[in-house]
């Protein structure tokens, strides 16, 4: 038996070390309906807590009820599923292996390097969770810590291990740090993890009376933390109070034990206090208990995309919710992201195909005539698909918004970059010239799952622009944005809503007209007219658009030789526009698209921008449309070693020099400042490469903002 009492004067407390499993039943307790009975005084259950201290009691209090109660899952394969959806561009890395022979081997180097196992494991979890669901803003707010059974103190297992009390540890805290306390708490604890050797033998029924002390254990620290919650001072608002988890882990397996209840609803019996708690789980708990599985490979590493690691996450993701409150993100919304990247890995596969229906997959159907399946012939939801994207030259578009409509027509149809961009004239202003982006109606990406490009392409872009028009950024070389809405189809429209759709293949489409129109500097590289002047004066007025956008918190993510075009029309000295803002990061949680060419070398390793990452995605297209070769890129190590040969060898440098002092200068600048935190200085260039373009053109002034 282990004492807690010296823990419990200090206003916290510790458990004992040898028991608990989770069995693979399930049925929940009885959890009273009735109201709450009156609260006991906040002394009466801190004398309570202070004879709250063997776990073995309490066990033999509850055995008979364990052995005839099955108990719910504390979670759905749905739900695992979903939460797992929303993982896909999480970050888990547990440094410290799980040592694999914990269960054959008693040796205090093996139970050292298991708690040391476990801290980085709830570090790692803890940590990859709170900078997918809650942002990287900040440092995380958590901390792992042992709990030590003779003292009312929290260590480090390393600090634990190096002053000779391994043998006291009794379990593994996630908590909620504290600047204010050099140690923990019981009130900040979020969740607890217990190390149980043999725990997969156990949860397979081979021993039920070991597994029977397991859960009681769990039970026994889950309840401790409930009730030193009640008893607690701290200003930190819990979410939900009354509900904790407890991990049950090995070497290799792990399981989650949930307890929730009113602990308010107790009878603080203080001279019968194991039978009071028995009770309260007994008749006032709620109870899950998950399935043990598999954490840990043999080599140590966890299988974060499995079922058991699951669990786990989740738990402690409802653990951190608790304290912090829902995150930015819900995982059922980032889960949602699963289907534009499965989209995208079967375009990358090639398994798109217009012999496919509208869910992309092929689909089949058993005739009565015969017992063959055979392949469904094309279906009218498939063509009714293709004659909704199908937009033609010479015909006419019309653009519903919220009280008023316009007409569009098409006058030809780019196709420079992944989707098609529509040069269109205003039906009542035939003298000026739009581009129009089409996206997808609502009805087909809810079957198709279509493309989330077209999503970029049209509504995000349309947010961004938007954006810049309330922040009041203004400039030729930005784009500008004329209309937006929706499409009107023909025919009678039978909307339930104003804002919803009717069965109508084209109704709700969302559709984008912007400002000016241009030809790409893409084509002006393949019809050759892309000279050495123009290369510096693309490279000013981008970087004029980069200066305007990035001094609103706006990075751009996607600079390409289709993103940016040459305008000469309607104006006396032709200019450049920056366009393509669909992928535009605004924040850290933004990802930029990924573009072995022409993406910055941080984009590529880290999946985001820094500072100067657009600046040196505009050095790459300058080099390209300069003549300048790139391999064939298939991998991003092969397109990262591309540029760290490139840039060490002062290739790049050298063919910008051909054109230009001042742009051999600016990529040797964006080079010094790649991958650090210090921001561009656009001025210095800018008034840099104005004054070689007017001294060019003879003393010409160009118009920086526009």
């Amino acid at each position: 038996m282990v004492s807690f009492s010296s823990y419990v004067e200090e206003g916290e407390e510790c458990g004992s070390p040898d028991r608990v499993s989770l069995g693979s039943r399930a049925k929940r307790s009885s959890a009273s309906s009735g109201g709450r009975s009156r609260a006991a005084s906040s002394s009466v259950r801190k004398e309570f807590v202070r004879k709250f201290v063997d776990c073995e009691i309490l066990t033999a209090n509850l055995e008979d009820w364990l052995c005839n109660t099955d108990f719910d899952v504390p979670f759905t394969l749905k739900e695992l599923q979903d939460f797992d959806y929303a993982l896909e561009a999480a970050s888990f890395q547990q440094l410290i292996r799980m040592p694999n022979a914990l269960h054959a081997s008693t040796s205090e180097a093996v139970e050292a390097a298991a708690y040391l196992a476990i801290e980085d494991f709830l570090h790692a979890s803890s940590k990859g969770l709170w900078e997918r669901f809650w942002g990287q803003d900040g440092p995380m707010p958590f901390s792992v810590a042992c709990l030590h059974s003779s003292s009312s103190k929290f260590y480090p297992a390393e600090k634990a291990i190096a002053s000779g009390k391994l043998g006291g540890l009794c379990a593994t805290a996630l908590m909620l740090k504290n600047s204010q306390q050099s140690r923990g708490k019981w009130d900040q604890i979020l969740l607890l993890s217990l190390l149980k050797p043999n725990l997969g033998s156990l949860s397979m029924e081979g021993d039920r009376r070991s597994a029977l002390s397991i859960l009681g254990e769990a039970l026994f620290f889950a309840l401790h933390v409930l009730l030193w919650r009640s008893l607690s001072r701290s200003t930190t608002v819990l979410h939900d109070p009354t509900c904790v988890f407890v991990l049950l882990v090995d070497s290799q397996y792990g399981g989650v034990l949930k307890l929730e209840g009113d602990v308010y609803r107790l009878n603080y019996d203080k001279n019968n206090v194991y039978e009071s708690a028995a009770e309260w789980i007994k008749t006032h708990s709620k109870i899950s208990v998950s399935p043990v599985d598999r954490i840990w490979n043999k080599l140590g590493n966890a299988n974060w995309g499995d079922i058991g690691a699951l669990q786990v996450l989740l738990a402690t993701f409802h653990c951190m919710v608790q304290f912090y409150g829902m995150p930015k993100h819900s995982f059922e919304e980032l889960a949602t992201d699963h289907h534009s990247r499965l989209q995208n890995r079967r375009t990358e596969r090639q398994l798109v195909d217009t012999r496919m229906n509208g869910n992309g997959m092929f689909r089949f159907q058993q005739r009565s005539v015969s017992p063959e399946i055979v392949e469904v012939e094309e279906e009218s939801g498939k063509v009714e698909s293709e004659e909704a994207l199908r937009l033609e030259v010479g015909s006419v578009l019309w653009l519903e918004d919220s009280d008023w409509q316009k007409g569009y027509q098409i006058n030809e149809v780019l196709s420079d970059g992944e989707l098609p961009i529509y040069n269109v004239t205003p039906v009542e202003e035939r003298g000026r010239e739009f581009f129009l982006y089409a996206g997808s109606s609502p009805r087909h990406l809810e079957l198709a799952h279509e493309d989330m490009n077209i999503w970029y392409h049209v509504q995000r872009q349309t947010k961004i622009l938007n954006l810049m028009k309330q922040r009041g950024l203004s400039s030729r070389h930005l784009p500008q944005l004329v209309a937006s809405g929706r499409l009107i189809h023909s025919g009678t429209c039978e909307k339930p809503s104003s804002s919803g759709n009717c069965s109508h293949p084209r109704c709700g489409t969302p559709i984008l007209v912007t400002a000016p129109s241009g030809i790409s500097v893409m084509n002006m590289v393949r019809n050759s007219i892309f000279t050495p002047d123009e290369a510096l004066r693309c490279c000013h007025d981008c970087l004029s658009a980069l200066s305007i956008a990035s001094a609103a918190g706006i990075r751009h993510g996607n600079i390409t030789p289709e993103n940016v075009i040459h305008v000469s029309s309607g104006t006396r000295r032709p200019y450049y526009v920056l366009i393509g803002w669909g992928h535009a990061v605004l924040e850290d949680r933004d990802r930029p698209s990924m573009n072995l060419m022409f993406s910055s070398s941080y984009a590529l390793l880290e999946g985001k921008l820094c500072s100067a990452s657009d600046a040196e995605s505009l050095i790459y297209l300058l080099y390209f449309c300069s003549g300048g070769a790139f391999p064939e890129l298939d991998s991003v190590e092969g397109a990262l070693h591309w540029r760290e040969s490139s840039w060490s060898g002062r290739l790049i440098q050298q063919m910008l020099g051909d054109i230009s002092a001042v742009l051999k200068a600016f990529a040797d600048y964006v080079d010094s400042l790649c991958g650090t935190p210090y921001t561009i200085d656009y001025e210095i260039w800018l008034r840099r490469l104005k004054k070689i373009i007017t001294s060019d053109e003879y003393g010409k002034e160009i118009d920086e903002s526009g």
